[in-house]
C-alpha cells in the first residue's frame, strides 16, 4: 500500500500510522505524548497534527492509521499554527520554572518551545492582568492541584511539570503490567497519579521516569548527598560504576549511542573513572568485577541444584522446587515478593554485584587498608533508579553497616557534574584503583539481558564437563527477543534456560510455569528493556534502535577482553584464595548472600 506525504509516495502496511510511516522515512513530527517503546496513543498532546484529504480537520497522526489514497501534509500554515497554539498552552503552566528544573536543557517540552519560539509569558497570567478575586481564587485553586511524592527512595513526582500526556501510565501498564500510575479526577482537577494518591508503590523500576518528556517524574536526586559525602575530610567516598553505564554515559555528552570512541572502544569507562576522581572521589572501583563473583557463585548454586535433582518444574504443585531465577535486577525481585511470593524460594540467593561489591569494600578492602568501614563512604553509579531501594534493604548490610550508602544513575551523574563544569571528554582517561578493579568480558554481558546467562554457562559448563569450552559465545541465548528459551546439551544432560526482560513477559513465563507448560533449570529476568542497557536511569531518549547500539558496543568489549570467564578472573581468585574461602562456602554466603521475604498485600 502507498500513501503520499508532502506529494510523496511512501510505501506502508496495513495498521501503520501516519506517524509511524513518517518516522520510518525521516520525516520530522513533533510529538510529547507518542513515544517507540510503547503502543499508539491517543493523541492527547496534539503535537503531532496534520492535514489529510479525507478529513476537513486537522487529526493527529500518531492515532490516524494510514489507508489506501491517503493524502498528508505536514508542515501547512494552519497545522503549524495549531501546533504553536497547543505548544503554548502546554507552556503556560511550565513558564518560568526552567532555571530549577532538574531536566532543563533535556526536556522535550523545552526543546519544542524553543523550536517554536514560544513567547513564555503569553498565557501565563499576572496578577495586574486579573480582574477580579474570584479569578485569583480560582488560578490559586488550579496551583493547589499539585501532587508531590518524595516517599520512596527511587521516583519523584512533581505534578506541576506534568502536560497530562501519560506515557508513563502507559510505559507502567504496557511495559511492566503493574498499574501503579493512572489519571485522576476530572476537568481542571484531572491528573496523573497513584490510586487514592497514595504514595507511590511499585517496583521502582524507573520506565515512568524514563519515558517522561518533562520533570513530572524524575529519579530521586541523590547528587547532594554525595557533594556533602565528598566535602567531608573524614569520609573516605569509594566509588564502584557498573558495567552497563559505561557504554551508556558518553550520550549525556552529546555523543551518539554506540560511536566509538578512543582506542576504538564504544564506552567512555576512563573518562568515567577521570571524572570521578575530579569530583574528589577517593577509589574508583569496577562492579564487572562483582558481576564475576556473582556469576562464580550462582554458577555454584545452580550446580548444587541440578547434583541434587531440584531443577526444572513438573507441576504447579512444586513439589521438586521451581528452576532456578536470577536475582540481580531489584525490580524482578521486588516483583516477585510482592505478586508471586511462592516463588521467593527459588530466587537465586546471590546479592546483586552492587550489594557484593559495597561487601567486598567495607570487609575485605577495609581490612587490607586498615581503614574502618564506618569512615567509608561506598556510592555506586548504576542503570537503575530500584539500585536506590535495593541499597536501603534491611537484609543488605554487612554487620551494623549498609554495603551501598549512596546510589545515582547515569543521569544524575551527568548533572552533576555539568553543575561542576566538569567534560568528561576533556579529561584524560584514568584506570579503575587495581585492587578491585579488574574484569572480564563475561561480567560485561551483565550489561545487556542475556548476559548473565551466557557469563554462567561459560563458568558452569566448564565446571560440570571439567573440560574447556572452544567456542565462548551462546549464540542461542543472544538477541533482542523478549522472551528467549534454549536447551544446552552438557555431558548427556540438557540444561533448559529462558531470558525474559519486561515484567509483561516475566509475567506470562511464571504463569506458564505455573500451569505446569514450561521446565526450566535456570532463568534469567531483567525487568527493563533489554536489560540494564535499557534501565529507568539510563540517558535520554531511548528506543530499540539506541539500545541495540549499546549493546553491539557491550559484545564488542566482550570479544575484546583479554579474560572472558568470570571464574578465570585473577582478582576473584585473589579474594577466594584471600578472604572468602571456596565459592559457596562460609565466608561467601555470610557476605554475598541474602534472602527475601514475602510482600505481598494479600
Amino acid at each position: 500500500m502507498q500513501i503520499k506525504i508532502n506529494n510523496k509516495p511512501y510505501s506502508c502496511e496495513d495498521g501503520d500510522t501516519i506517524l509511524a510511516v513518517c518516522k520510518r522515512n525521516g520525516i520530522s513530527i513533533p510529538t510529547l505524548c507518542a513515544h517507540p517503546d510503547l503502543l499508539p496513543g491517543e493523541g492527547v498532546c496534539r503535537m503531532c497534527l496534520v492535514e489529510t484529504n479525507q478529513s476537513k480537520c486537522l487529526v493527529s497522526s500518531c492515532t490516524q492509521k494510514a489507508c489506501e489514497g491517503l493524502e498528508v501534509l505536514t508542515e501547512t500554515m494552519g497545522v503549524n499554527r495549531a501546533r504553536k497554539i497547543n505548544l503554548e498552552l502546554l507552556w503556560a503552566d511550565h513558564a518560568g520554572k526552567c532555571a530549577g528544573c532538574k531536566k532543563n536543557g533535556r526536556c522535550e517540552l523545552q526543546n519544542l518551545a524553543e523550536a517554536y519560539s514560544i513567547d513564555e509569558f503569553k498565557f501565563v497570567p499576572r496578577r495586574k492582568e486579573l480582574n477580579s478575586e474570584n479569578e485569583l481564587d480560582m488560578l490559586k485553586n488550579n496551583w493547589s492541584h499539585t501532587v508531590v511524592d518524595e516517599k520512596n527512595p527511587c521516583i519523584s513526582r512533581d505534578s506541576q511539570y506534568c502536560i497530562e500526556c501519560r506515557s508513563c501510565v502507559r510505559a507502567c501498564k504496557e511495559i511492566q503490567t503493574i498499574e501503579a500510575l493512572g489519571v485522576n479526577y476530572r476537568s481542571s482537577r484531572t491528573n496523573v497519579g497513584t490510586p487514592y494518591e497514595i504514595p507511590l508503590d511499585c517496583i521502582f523500576c524507573g520506565q515512568c521516569s524514563a519515558v517522561c518528556p518533562t520533570a513530572a517524574i524524575t529519579e530521586k536526586d541523590d547528587t547532594e548527598k554525595l557533594e556533602k559525602a565528598l566535602a567531608d575530610p573524614k569520609k573516605l567516598v569509594v566509588v564502584q560504576i557498573a558495567p552497563s553505564v559505561r557504554f551508556t554515559f558518553a550520550e549525556e555528552f552529546g555523543i551518539p549511542a554506540g560511536t566509538r570512541l578512543t582506542g576504538g572502544q564504544a564506552f567512555w569507562e576512563g573518562k568515567m573513572v577521570a571524572a570521578l576522581r575530579k569530583l574528589g572521589a577517593d577509589k574508583v572501583f569496577d562492579t564487572t568485577l562483582a558481576a564475576d563473583l556473582t556469576i562464580v557463585e550462582e554458577a555454584t548454586e545452580l550446580l548444587r541444584r541440578i547434583k541434587s535433582g531440584k531443577k526444572g518444574l513438573a507441576s504447579p504443585k512444586r513439589s521438586e522446587g521451581g528452576p532456578m531465577f536470577t536475582s540481580c535486577c531489584p525490580s524482578w525481585v521486588l516483583f516477585v515478593e510482592k505478586y508471586y511470593p511462592e516463588y521467593i524460594p527459588d530466587l537465586s540467593s546471590c546479592k546483586s554485584p552492587q550489594q557484593m561489591l559495597g561487601a567486598l569494600t567495607k570487609t575485605y578492602w577495609a581490612e587490607k587498608e586498615k581503614i574502618n568501614p564506618k569512615d567509608i563512604v561506598s556510592v555506586a553509579i548504576m542503570p537503575c533508579t530500584s539500585k536506590k531501594y535495593e541499597a536501603e534493604r534491611p537484609e543488605m548490610k554487612t554487620g551494623e553497616q549498609q554495603d551501598v550508602d549512596i546510589v545515582l544513575t547515569v543521569r544524575e551523574l551527568a548533572r552533576l557534574l555539568r553543575r561542576k563544569k566538569i567534560n568528561p571528554s576533556y579529561l584524560e582517561d584514568k584506570k579503575f584503583d587495581p585492587a578491585l578493579g579488574s574484569a572480564t568480558g563475561a561480567g560485561m554481558l551483565f550489561a545487556q539481558s542475556g548476559g548473565v546467562t551466557e557469563a554462567v554457562l561459560r563458568t558452569a559448563v566448564e565446571k560440570l564437563t571439567g573440560e574447556e569450552l572452544g567456542k565462548l559465545e551462546f549464540e542461542v541465548v543472544r538477541g533482542e527477543a523478549e522472551y528467549k528459551c534454549a536447551e544446552i546439551e552438557i555431558n548427556n544432560t540438557k540444561l533448559r534456560v529462558a531470558i525474559v526482560h519486561e515484567i509483561r513477559n516475566a509475567r506470562k513465563l511464571l504463569g506458564e510455569i505455573k500451569a505446569g507448560r514450561a521446565e526450566y533449570d535456570f532463568v534469567e529476568v531483567m525487568a527493563c528493556p533489554n536489560g540494564c542497557i535499557g534501565g529507568g536511569g539510563q540517558p535520554q531518549p531511548a528506543n530499540q534502535s539506541v539500545r541495540k547500539a549499546r549493546i553491539q558496543a557491550v559484545l564488542d568489549c566482550d570479544k575484546s577482553m583479554p579474560v572472558r570467564k568470570s571464574h578465570e578472573n585473577p582478582a576473584v581468585k585473589k579474594i577466594y584464595k584471600e578472604f572468602l574461602g571456596a565459592p559457596g562456602g562460609e565466608k561467601a554466603e555470610e557476605l554475598l548472600h541474602t534472602k527475601f521475604e514475602n510482600k505481598s498485600k494479600s
